[in-house]
């Protein structure tokens, strides 16, 4: 029974996009495991607050992740 924990900084998903990672993922997760399983496998958006995400010791915040998406 898997479960997957996707995890983003808040106010950089919309709650579409967050569906379609959750939908994605789940979807992924199932061809490999088997279609019995869809019922029992769990994926779950887990939202940082902006600026409380680090990588290397320095924060980030959503304007930055947005700035980075909308370049490329």
């Amino acid at each position: 029974m898997p479960f997957v924990d996707i995890k983003v900084i808040a106010g950089v998903f919309s709650a579409e996009e967050k569906q379609r990672l959750v939908e994605s993922v789940s979807e992924a997760v199932i061809a490999v495991e088997g279609e019995a399983l869809r019922p029992v496998t769990h994926v779950v958006v887990t939202e940082t607050p902006s600026g409380a995400w680090a990588i290397g010791g320095t924060a980030h915040t959503a304007e930055e992740v947005r700035e980075k998406r909308a370049t490329g």
